[in-house]
Formats: C-alpha cells, sequence, structure tokens
C-alpha cells in the first residue's frame, strides 16, 4: 500500500539522522504523545514500543493532516504561550 511504503521511506530517514539522546527522547515523547501509551521507566526494566507501534502512530498522524484532522502551526503554538 501506498501509505505504508511512505510510512517505511520515513522510518528509514529518522533512522538515518544523527540524533543526539536529548533529541532521540524528544522524538520518543513526541511519538507517544497523545496515544496513551506511557514509557515506565523501573531501576531494572524499561519498556520499549515496537517498530510497528512507531509505524502505526506516524501513520495515524499523517492521516489525520490529511483528513484535515490537525491544527494549524499557528493554534499550536498558541497552545504553548
Amino acid at each position: 500500500m501506498k501509505v505504508s511504503a511512505s510510512m517505511e521511506s520515513l522510518w528509514q530517514y529518522i533512522q538515518s539522522l544523527s540524533l543526539s539522546n536529548r533529541n532521540r527522547e524528544w522524538l520518543a515523547d513526541k511519538l507517544l504523545e497523545g496515544t496513551g501509551h506511557k514509557q515506565v521507566k523501573e531501576e531494572e526494566e524499561t519498556e520499549y514500543i515496537s517498530k510497528e507501534e512507531v509505524l502505526a502512530m506516524i501513520d495515524s498522524g499523517l492521516k489525520d493532516v490529511k483528513a484535515g484532522r490537525s491544527q494549524s502551526f499557528e493554534e499550536f503554538m498558541s497552545e504553548w504561550k
């Protein structure tokens, strides 16, 4: 499917970036935001989300954008003022 190919390309692009640990954490937080998923860090165990889950979340977000269910940049920024 065309969306799957686009998602795979997006994932490959993200993997090709030289991201610092701080940037990786920021990206992970943004991907998890609003999904109900929480990363729980314990001393001995850290939960990770799978590649498939990340791709599904990105796919969902892109579908929202395509369907016009996303807010404009100005609306997003006004929440942070």
